[in-house]
């Protein structure tokens, strides 16, 4: 009989939720189950786990918002340790064109994960938060307790509701331990370049546009907004490592674990405390690649933040935490997870 405590990561075969994996299992004594129904990702991404760690990961292909569904998963697996809920849209252009999809999706995937955790005496409970809960704020670096701006995007209002149900089941049962981690902007892939960022549908996020652009999936990308009150007119973000966000979740699992979180929900930042303009990232990308990319500056898009980087001394106190990669590693990864993709696809013809 195995009594190995298992984590269940929601969204595993996710750009994060996948990283996070992989490092729960080079990281940890845990066993690691998935739930992924695919809807914006692909059943190929275990097969990278596997070649990364020697490891098949269990997946439950389960629509979260099924109550029923997601049930028989807590009542198949026994001695669950903790949940990191990673499932959700992510799109924010998408949620300003279909807000019913994220509504629906982000919200009733939540509250059906947190009754099946009370259910089931699952009280450990991490959270995949965003720093587009903060909105358009006007001082910087932004802290934890800075307090949250008008949503620019229903997306960004998933998480911010999604954090106060968090918060009120917390309040209501005190059992529950619970941390929101609100991301910046993750990016980059995988040191080995053999997993990385592939969304099924349409990339939406700077750093897979601008590989997809440099090896010609994408003719020609444009940058959204040329005159924001920036130091270059585009707009500026925290990008961090997909592997640091990952490395974030296992110290916050252990914080859990261990019963030392500050409070019943804690909140925490993950980004790198500094800010970088679209076109520094683009620029970064030409420098590391050495790659030419065909660019044109364009008008700004609905829902979009001008500036944000966050503060993270509370992070790094609370979970010991620090990022180690930099932007020109987040490029040198994630570009080459964009060869080794080609790679892959030369292969098949």
């Amino acid at each position: 009989m195995n009594h190995q405590q298992t984590i269940i990561v929601t969204g595993g075969a996710g750009y994060i939720g996948s990283h996070t994996i992989i490092e729960l299992i080079t990281n940890t004594g845990f066993r690691v189950v998935s739930i992924d129904n695919f809807s914006n990702s692909s059943a190929k991404t275990f097969d990278r786990i596997e070649r990364i760690t020697g490891k098949r990961i269990h997946n439950y292909s389960v629509d979260l918002c099924n109550q029923a569904e997601t049930e028989k998963v807590f009542e198949t697996e026994k001695n669950i340790a903790g949940i990191i809920h990673f499932a959700a849209f992510k799109s924010v252009p998408e949620s300003v064109a279909n807000p019913y999809k994220y509504y629906h999706n982000n919200i009733a995937s939540l509250l059906n994960i947190l009754e099946c955790c009370l259910k089931y005496n699952v009280l450990n409970f991490i959270f995949s938060s965003s720093c587009s809960v903060y909105g358009n704020i006007s001082k910087l670096p932004v802290k934890e307790d800075t307090p949250l701006e008008k949503a620019e995007s229903p997306y960004a209002y998933t998480k911010q509701v999604g954090e106060q149900i968090i918060r009120d089941y917390t309040i209501a049962n005190p059992q529950l331990q619970t941390i929101a981690l609100r991301y910046f902007n993750p990016v980059g892939a995988h040191v080995s370049g053999l997993i990385g960022e592939s969304p099924i549908n349409k990339a939406n996020n700077l750093v897979p546009i601008i590989t997809q652009t440099a090896i010609g999936k994408i003719p020609q990308m444009t940058v959204y907004g040329k005159d924001y009150p920036t130091r270059d007119g585009t707009c500026v973000r925290d990008y961090i490592h997909v592997t640091d966000i990952a490395d974030a979740h296992i110290k916050a699992l252990v914080l859990l674990n261990d019963k030392k979180n500050a409070s019943g929900f804690s909140i925490y930042n993950l980004g790198t405390g500094s800010g970088v303009s679209v076109l520094e990232a683009i620029h970064a990308f030409e420098k590391v690649s050495g790659e030419k990319l065909n660019y044109v500056l364009g008008d700004k898009r609905p829902g979009d933040v001008i500036a944000i980087y966050s503060d993270t001394s509370l992070s790094e106190k609370a979970l010991g935490w620090k990022p180690k990669f930099s932007l020109d590693e987040m490029m040198e990864t994630a570009w080459k997870w964009e060869l080794e993709q080609k790679k892959t696809e030369a292969a098949r013809v």
